[in-house]
């Protein structure tokens, strides 16, 4: 089982800029690809940025492409997502996700295993 475990979320201003981690623990293989996601209400789950564990290969939203940058700390075992220009319709909750299997992709069908959330707000 892999256990993901999500923080930095938080309240900010439009403009600002937050990371977010995912601590990753649990597993015997390592997750072929990790990726970030998020829900707000009424809405369905999206794919915001996923990277490959062993290229470092990444994708991202075209709603965030060039505001946000996932990336990994091997050493640390810890998944982050860096959030600038953040802008009202970020505001969402945030998972972390991990997919065993050898596809790597923005849906969340692909992923097997999931964080608890943080919460992202972000105001005008």
């Amino acid at each position: 089982q892999v256990q993901l475990v999500e923080s930095g979320g938080g309240s900010v201003q439009a403009g600002g800029s937050l990371r977010l981690s995912c601590a990753v623990s649990g597993y015997t293989a390592k997750p072929y690809c990790m990726g970030w996601f998020r829900q707000s209400p009424g809405n369905e789950r999206e794919g915001v940025a996923y990277i490959t564990t062993g290229l470092g290969s990444t994708n991202y939203a075209g709603s965030v492409k060039g505001r946000f940058t996932i990336s990994q700390d091997n050493a640390k075992n810890t998944l982050y997502l860096q959030m600038n220009s953040l802008k009202p319709e970020d505001t969402a909750m945030y998972y972390c996700a991990a997919a065993v299997g050898s596809i790597c992709s923005l849906r969340s069908t692909d992923y097997n295993f999931w964080g608890q959330g943080t919460h992202v707000t972000v105001s005008s």
